[in-house]
């Protein structure tokens, strides 16, 4: 064999071997490596209702690594003050609204839109959702500098579900990102995004928010 014959050979070797790797990562899956998504907590909870006779509230969420989650929790907790009762929710959990007198619907913000889950709640529960008051919510990112432009950009991505139903009000809140709940792909992509890591959630804001649109919820 030549010098050249055994070059190509070489490249060739490599380049199976390559393939080999690839096929095995499609067949085995990414979990035989790792990189599979972390463990992650989503809340759900309720409080309030101590008479038969109290007002209900839902607050139902869409999360991808459970931060919105946090964020729905702060907003039940301010809205049960009081006789009303607030259950906290994942909106993929949720097949029937008829029980409450008012909905919170959030959600985070991936690729410039709320997360399937939410906007798919807002559609399945369209009809019995216009007859009561609602409000919605976004986390995200791009909110960590909280400027009118990046306000205006955010609001936005809310207009596919405001067209459904329009919301008594809207809340706009900076997220959070934690990359060790991230799987390993994700990682990296937020690395090559350059995602900022940190928690920018305003708790005051927040509660804030929600103490506003509680009387708007309740008709007060």
């Amino acid at each position: 064999m030549n010098k050249r014959s055994e070059i190509t050979r070489r490249r060739f070797l490599m380049l199976a071997g390559g393939t080999i790797g690839v096929t095995t990562l499609a067949c085995c899956g990414l979990t035989a490596l790792g990189l599979q998504q972390p463990a992650l907590e989503f809340v759900e909870s309720n409080c309030g209702g101590e008479s038969e006779m109290s007002l209900k509230i839902l607050v139902a969420y869409a999360s991808k690594c459970g931060s919105t989650g946090k964020v729905a929790e702060a907003i039940g907790q301010v809205l049960c003050e009081g006789s009303t009762a607030v259950d906290v929710c994942l909106a993929k959990d949720v097949t029937d609204v008829s029980s409450y007198q008012a909905v919170v619907v959030g959600s985070a913000i991936r690729a410039g839109r709320w997360l399937p889950e939410a906007v798919k709640f807002v559609e399945t529960h369209q009809e019995a959702l216009s007859q009561l008051p609602i409000a919605y919510f976004a986390v995200c990112l791009t909110l960590k500098d909280d400027t009118e432009e990046n306000r205006r950009t955010v609001a936005a991505y809310l207009d596919p579900v405001r067209e459904m139903v329009q919301p008594v009000d809207v809340g706009l809140f900076a997220g959070a990102l934690d990359c060790s709940k991230l799987s390993l792909p994700l990682r990296l992509m937020m690395k090559v995004m350059k995602s900022p890591e940190g928690d920018f959630r305003d708790w005051d804001g927040i509660r804030a928010w929600a103490a506003n649109v509680r009387p708007m919820l309740l008709g007060a």
